[in-house]
């Protein structure tokens, strides 16, 4: 019945509804008839020979479409081998960037019958809303309707080019608290716990915030004001001298890198995936913290 609805709210008849599914006219009217003799909804009016979708009508197609192609992605992963498939995957940009793709070979190698699509998410979403199989997070194991798998902590220490380091007494807050500070949009309140860690008052000095990690970094590499970043994302600017440590005194914060999943799922793909990473998490040999 719903798919006899769904392909005539689409096509906006009943014949061409009955051409797309192989059956006949009358066939597509009982189905709808049926549907709404049991939603006791009219879904659509009929005038003359066509039809047109009453308001409640359109509202339901919208949700069966979306309910119809769940089921056959479903329908098309099921039907792949059940150790390959297709698995869509969100992840932090500079986490990605950084530490997944040079790893990921060996994913891939590994399970050679998974396709993996990835695409940029720096904040939690629904994922009945998007066309996504699971997430790496950095935050608190609190995602509403999802599973959390702790992969890593960080070890965030405040950088700065070296022009800028050299006018700032090395470890001594208070230094710091004179120099530009640079921000991120997802830790909005790292310098804030850095200072309070230390016993003293945040600096009210406004200064630029950035949304993603590789932006920030590269501000700080042009001296544009002190970070606070993760060491192990920033190993290669450490290493080539363009940014310096500028305080030995870490932050320590209760976020940590996840790997999320709706709750319930049995997806092979997923279950693959979140093996490796612990796997990879675990024997990382990079200052990623505990």
């Amino acid at each position: 019945m719903l798919m006899a609805f769904e392909a005539a709210a689409r096509n906006s008849s009943f014949t061409a509804a009955a051409q797309e599914l192989n059956l006949t006219q009358g066939a597509i009217s009982r189905q709808v008839s049926a549907l709404e003799s049991q939603l006791n909804v009219r879904l659509f009016k009929r005038v003359r020979n066509s039809i047109q979708l009453t308001e409640a009508g359109k509202v339901y197609a919208e949700d069966v479409t979306d309910a119809l192609k769940a089921i056959r992605n479903a329908s098309l992963k099921v039907m792949n081998d059940p150790q390959g498939g297709i698995l869509n995957l969100a992840i932090l940009p500079t986490f990605g960037m950084r530490w997944l793709m040079p790893r990921f070979p060996d994913f891939l190698n590994r399970n050679p019958l998974i396709t993996v699509n990835f695409t940029n998410k720096i904040a939690p979403f629904s994922f009945r809303d998007e066309d996504l199989d699971a997430a790496l997070h950095f935050g608190l194991d609190d995602w509403p309707e999802a599973h959390c798998t702790f992969l890593m902590g960080e070890r965030c220490v405040p950088v700065a080019s070296p022009a800028l380091a050299s006018t700032a007494e090395p470890n001594n807050p208070n230094d710091l608290s004179k120099l530009p500070l640079l921000h991120l949009e997802t830790r909005p309140h790292a310098w804030s716990t850095w200072f309070e860690q230390q016993g003293l008052a945040p600096p009210a000095i406004r200064a630029m915030h950035f949304e993603y990690i590789a932006m920030l970094s590269q501000a700080a590499v042009a001296g544009l004001g002190v970070a606070l970043l993760p060491l192990f994302l920033i190993r290669t600017e450490l290493d080539n001298g363009q940014l310096v440590i500028v305080s030995d005194i870490e932050l320590e914060t209760p976020e940590r890198y996840y790997l999320v999943s709706p709750a319930g799922t049995s997806y092979a793909p997923v279950a693959a995936l979140r093996n490796w990473l612990t796997e990879q998490a675990n024997s990382s040999s990079v200052d990623q913290g505990a």
